[in-house]
C-alpha cells in the first residue's frame, strides 16, 4: 500500500494512548497522525488531521464514546474501531455503537490493560486496515426493521447455518429481523469474545421476533429459536436419537477462531447435509469458506453476502472465489433468500 493509513487514537488515559501508538506505528502501513484525551479534542482533530480511522474509547470523560460515535455516524461518517473492555457493561455499550455504525472493537481485560493490549497487537492493526476499507454510512440504526409477513411452512425440516464476523452484528439482526418468528431452527457463530455473545443473544431476543438465546451443551434445536456460539466455544450439531441438537468444545482454534464458522459448517454438513441451508455473512478473513464448500459438497443449498452491502468482503468473498457459495445476495434479501431455500425443495445442489 502507497498511502499509510492515518489513525487518530482517542481514549482518556495517557497510557492507553502512548501504548497504542506504538503498537499500531510497528506497522508500515499506518500512521499514527493524532491523539485525543476526549471528544471534545477529538472532534477538532478529527478536522484538522482528516483520519482514515479513528479508535475510540467507550467510557470517557465529558462525553461517552457511544454519544461521541453517534455525532461523528452523523456528522462525518468514517471507520471507527471501538476499544471496551471485556465487561457485561462494556459488552452492552460496544453492541450498541457496533449498531450505530462503528466498523469493528477491539477488548481489552480490565486487569493489566497494557499487557492485554499488547498480546492482541496483530489483531488491532488487522482491524484498523480493515476498517479503513470498510463501507461506512450503512448502519442499521439509520433504517427501520422491516417486519416479516412471511409463514414458515416446510414443517420444520430445514436448518439453516449462518457465519459472521466484522460487520456481523448489524447483518445479523437486519436479516433475523426480517425473518417470522416461527422461523426454521437457526445455529449461528458470530466472532466475538466470551461476555458479549451472551449481551448479544440478549440485544437479539429483546428485539428480534423469534427466540434468541447464546446455545447451551445439548441444546434441543428447534424452529422459531436461533442459538449463538458462545465466544468461549466452538458450535456444533450432532444428531441424538432422531434430533438435532448444539453440542459445545473448547478444542483448539480453527482458522484462527473459536468459536469457528468453518467448524459448526462442516458439522452441518456432516450432520444435516441437505436438509441444510447455509449463509456466510461479511467478516474479514476466511473462516467459513471450506465449512460451506462442505455444505454444498453435502446438497445443502448455500448463500453468500454480495461484495456492494458487506461491510467488509472478506469471509464471503473467499467463499464465493471457493465455489462455495451457490447464490450471492444482498443484505436485504437475505432473509428472502434463506426462506425460499427453506420451503423450496432443492433437487440437487450444484457441486464444485
Amino acid at each position: 500500500m502507497d498511502k499509510k493509513i492515518k489513525v487518530l487514537i482517542v481514549d482518556d488515559s495517557a497510557v492507553i494512548r502512548q501504548l497504542l501508538s506504538m503498537l499500531l506505528s510497528e506497522d508500515p502501513e499506518i500512521e499514527v497522525v493524532g491523539t485525543a484525551g476526549d471528544p471534545l479534542i477529538a472532534r477538532d482533530r478529527i478536522k484538522a488531521l482528516n483520519p482514515d480511522v479513528v479508535t475510540l474509547d467507550v467510557e470517557m470523560p465529558n462525553m461517552d464514546g457511544v454519544t461521541f460515535l453517534r455525532k461523528i455516524m452523523t456528522l462525518r461518517p468514517m471507520p471507527v474501531v471501538m476499544v471496551s473492555t471485556l465487561t457485561q457493561a462494556g459488552a452492552e455499550t460496544t453492541l450498541e455503537a457496533l449498531e450505530i455504525g462503528a466498523v469493528d472493537f477491539i477488548a481489552k481485560p480490565v486487569q493489566d490493560a497494557a499487557h492485554g493490549l499488547t498480546e492482541i497487537a496483530g489483531e488491532l492493526r488487522a482491524k484498523v486496515k480493515h476498517a479503513a476499507r470498510a463501507r461506512v454510512g450503512r448502519g442499521a440504526a439509520s433504517s427501520a426493521p422491516r417486519k416479516t409477513t412471511r409463514i414458515y411452512s416446510a414443517g420444520g425440516e430445514k436448518l439453516v447455518a449462518i457465519g459472521a464476523s466484522t460487520g456481523g452484528v448489524e447483518a445479523l439482526k437486519t436479516v433475523l429481523m426480517d425473518l417470522p418468528a416461527q422461523c426454521p431452527p437457526i445455529v449461528v457463530t458470530q466472532h466475538m469474545p466470551p461476555r458479549f455473545t451472551a449481551a448479544f443473544a440478549e440485544r437479539l431476543n429483546r428485539e428480534c421476533p423469534m427466540r434468541v438465546s447464546e446455545a447451551k451443551h445439548n441444546d434441543l434445536i428447534e424452529p422459531g429459536h436461533v442459538y449463538i456460539a458462545p465466544g468461549s466455544h466452538h458450535l456444533e450439531v450432532v444428531r441424538v436419537s432422531n434430533q438435532y441438537r448444539c453440542t459445545l468444545s473448547e478444542s483448539a482454534p480453527v482458522s484462527g477462531h473459536r468459536p469457528s464458522v468453518d467448524v459448526l459448517f462442516r458439522s452441518v454438513a456432516d450432520t444435516v447435509g441437505r436438509g441444510a441451508v447455509g449463509a456466510i455473512l461479511t467478516g474479514m478473513g476466511k473462516d467459513g469458506a471450506e465449512g460451506l464448500l462442505a455444505m454444498r459438497k453435502a446438497g445443502a443449498y448455500t448463500l453468500g453476502q454480495d461484495e456492494g452491502s458487506a461491510l467488509i468482503y472478506g469471509m464471503p468473498r473467499v467463499a464465493f472465489e471457493r465455489g462455495a457459495v451457490m447464490k450471492q445476495v444482498s443484505l436485504s434479501h437475505m432473509a428472502d433468500a434463506i426462506m425460499e431455500a427453506c420451503e423450496s425443495s432443492v433437487k440437487s445442489a450444484v457441486r464444485a
